[in-house]
């Protein structure tokens, strides 16, 4: 007999903002399906949890994972993994395969998810997909140089979710992206803003809360709306 609770997949969850998310939902009484590239390495979170491997950057992966999952409802898609990449980046110092890294886990990465995915979102009851992204790849908030990669990335799965927002409106989906805060993490630091537990409560408090009027647009953990 089908579930008949709400089912959320999130990519990178097996440390800092993926792995709070994935507890946080698990208490609310979600089904939550971690996934990460060694799933041994998801912490243990008490509730209806399944661990599966998926590497983001890699299709045969991302494949496998939507094989496993054929013809199961997903409500929520969070698209949660990424990478910084070169922090000294800079014109005529840039590592362009590092580069190129940045932009399939943060970029292409959720796109391949959303549009695998895309046959258990339209069986879903939320039809939701939220993608983490970052303040960072605000255009109209950039006022200072560095993090080249990482902010273009971000830039680019911005414009990427804005039109998947556009192409499945019709079909009642809910495609946002958001940023997390400055979060003390592995990619944050120990001197940045907030820690885990304020962002992942900032974010399922936004997410319980999206319509699909809200498509298309860009928060931050807190709910605020974001500049493009």
């Amino acid at each position: 007999m089908p579930s008949t609770l709400p089912c959320v997949l999130i990519t990178g969850a097996s440390r800092g903002i993926g792995a709070g998310l994935a507890r946080a939902f698990a208490e609310r009484g979600w089904s939550v399906l971690a996934c990460a590239r060694e799933p041994a390495a998801i912490p243990p979170i008490a509730g209806p949890v399944e661990r599966h491997a998926l590497d983001v950057t890699d299709p045969g992966s991302i494949d496998t994972l939507a094989a496993a999952l054929a013809g199961r409802p997903l409500d929520l898609l969070i698209n949660n993994a990424g990478i910084y990449g070169q922090r000294d980046a800079r014109l005529g110092a840039i590592d362009w395969a590092a580069f190129t890294r940045v932009l399939e886990t943060n970029t292409f990465g959720p796109v391949r998810v959303s549009e695998a995915l895309l046959p258990n979102l339209r069986a879903g009851r939320r039809r939701t997909i939220v993608t983490v992204s970052s303040v960072m790849g605000s255009i109209a908030r950039t006022e200072s140089a560095g993090a080249l990669p990482y902010r273009t990335s971000k830039a680019a799965v911005n414009m990427a979710m804005r039109s998947i927002a556009r192409e499945l409106a019709e079909e009642g989906f809910t495609v946002v992206v958001v940023h997390p805060g400055w979060v003390r993490t592995d990619m944050g630091g120990p001197g940045a803003a907030i820690d885990v537990a304020t962002s992942v409560r900032g974010l399922v408090g936004l997410i319980e809360r999206l319509r699909p009027g809200d498509t298309g647009r860009f928060f931050d953990y807190t709910g605020a709306e974001l500049p493009w």
